[in-house]
């Protein structure tokens, strides 16, 4: 099983915001994770939210078997084995009918992924009237801060100049034109932060 510092560290502060949107008394709510990474995530969320019908995802093989590892390691009947999506295609190729999620996930994505990846249309038909999670580092209203984000930005921008740290009004904007308003902001772990959105 791979392991990421930064996922063990941002695990139980995110776990405490979907524990605020995941209804206990739902018989099943089921939730897919855009680029689940190592898998760390989305053990985590199942262990403590029995009724979360997780559906992780990841391009990467290597993260796919160790996804699949974690599944195995601890049990988790309500995760499903890891698939393989490209947010950069359109959604009728990923598998899942329309309105059949309450909940989609993405951390740590959307800076290091071309600006195809991150159309919130790609995962509006998918929701039932729910809400979308994107947590990462993101500047405010053209304001990045601190200096280790604005650092950051600019190593990415280095390594790919599509790639980049986003602001929170452009993320808004396109979830806007898809029918999506931004319900709330929180402030996470190592200057991060969880924009939550509903779909109208």
């Amino acid at each position: 099983m791979l392991v990421a510092a930064a996922a063990d560290r941002n695990k139980g502060p995110i776990l405490e915001v979907l524990q605020q949107y995941v209804d206990p008394a739902a018989p099943k709510v089921r939730a897919l994770e855009v680029a689940s990474g190592t898998g760390q995530h989305c053990a985590h969320f199942a262990q403590a939210l029995p009724n979360l019908h997780l559906v992780p995802s990841e391009l990467d093989p290597h993260s796919r078997q160790s996804i699949s590892a974690y599944i195995s390691h601890w049990s988790l009947s309500n995760v499903e084995q890891p698939r393989t999506l490209d947010s950069s295609k359109s959604w009728e190729t990923w598998g899942f009918s329309p309105n059949s999620l309450h909940l989609i996930i993405c951390i740590n994505m959307i800076h290091i992924t071309e600006p195809s990846c991150t159309q919130v249309s790609l995962f509006c038909p998918l929701l039932d009237s729910e809400f979308l999670f994107f947590i990462q580092p993101y500047s405010v209203n053209g304001i990045l801060t601190p200096q280790s984000n604005v650092d950051f930005n600019i190593s990415l921008k280095r390594r790919n100049p599509a790639w980049g740290i986003w602001d929170t009004s452009d993320l808004q904007n396109l979830a806007t034109t898809c029918g999506m308003s931004l319900e709330r902001m929180v402030d996470m772990p190592a200057n991060n932060k969880c924009l939550i959105f509903r779909k109208k």
